[in-house]
């Protein structure tokens, strides 16, 4: 009889030490579920120190927090694979170019103007072999009181393919972004206009503070999905339109848009574009990109 309670209550007890290791895993799980890979953190080359040797301004950017930069293209290829050579040295390498194309768009009528864009983005992609970065941004088209809509949709699709042979021989892709062009207006149209190219060479890259004024970034993030290449970090506050000089300090919902981006698979760069300051900007904006990185709701 004693036995009996004895084993009863040691079964009871093992019982309740169960449950509370199945609880434990539990709770240890759920707080798993919810970590998120930290996403690469770019910063503008730009911001870095320009008067001092090229691996002293790397090795700044790492210091900073940062694990990576993005840099404008440029002509001399030897002065690139120089640039490109100190960035992997420090440890921060170069690995997307922003060119742009708001000076000759391939959407513009005047045919003189989209050969000058042709060859500034085929000197973008080689710049991006030389310097070792795998991405060059274009602004796509842009619609204007000359450039109907869709006049700007075609065109532009029609000149960015003669590209694409340079860019899957170089190996770097062509991200277009969306922009402030009145173009791409919609996720739905910017997922449409990448697919439409039907190539691996040809992809996004997303803007998540261009698109606050009208939409939402979570939606654009889970429309687009896996045809993002590469994300542009910035923050815009719609009451007073303007721009905010660090993250948090906007209306972009920084958790929701973590969550969409972790929901899509995106475990890439996320650079920043913020107004540029001193030392201590730069490292707020740094501890900044870590926080919304892992998802956390304020700074």
């Amino acid at each position: 009889m004693n036995t009996h309670h004895l084993n009863r209550r040691e079964f009871l007890k093992g019982v309740a030490t169960a449950s509370a290791a199945v609880a434990l895993a539990a709770g240890s799980g759920a707080v798993q579920a919810a970590a998120y890979k930290p996403l690469l953190k770019g910063v503008q080359l730009g911001r870095l120190p320009e008067n001092v040797p090229d691996l002293e301004r790397f090795r700044y950017a790492k210091e900073l927090g940062f694990d990576g930069v993005e840099a404008p293209p440029m002509a001399d290829l030897d002065r690139a694979k120089a640039l490109g050579d100190a960035a992997r040295e420090a440890g921060t390498p170069i690995h997307s170019i922003i060119y742009g194309g708001w000076g000759a768009p391939m959407s513009d009528p005047d045919p003189d103007k989209v050969a000058r864009g042709k060859e500034e983005i085929r000197n973008a992609l080689r710049c991006a072999r030389a310097m070792g970065a795998d991405t060059v941004l274009l602004v796509p088209a842009v619609v204007n009181e000359r450039v109907r809509y869709g006049e700007a949709w075609e065109r532009s699709q029609e000149n960015i393919r003669e590209l694409l042979p340079v860019a899957e021989e170089l190996g770097v892709v062509i991200a277009v972004e969306n922009v402030w062009n009145k173009f791409l207006l919609s996720p739905l149209e910017f997922a449409r206009y990448v697919d439409e190219f039907e190539s691996p060479w040809l992809q996004a890259y997303f803007d998540v503070g261009n698109v606050v004024i009208f939409g939402y970034p979570q939606d654009w993030i889970r429309t687009l999905g896996p045809r993002i290449r590469r994300l542009h970090i910035k923050d815009f506050k719609r009451d007073g339109y303007q721009w905010s000089k660090l993250p948090y300090e906007g209306d972009v919902d920084w958790p929701e848009v973590r969550k969409a981006i972790d929901e899509i698979g995106y475990d890439g760069w996320g650079t920043e574009e913020f107004p540029g300051g001193d030392e201590a900007h730069l490292r707020e904006l740094s501890r900044r990109m870590t926080l919304l990185g892992e998802g956390a709701r304020k700074a």
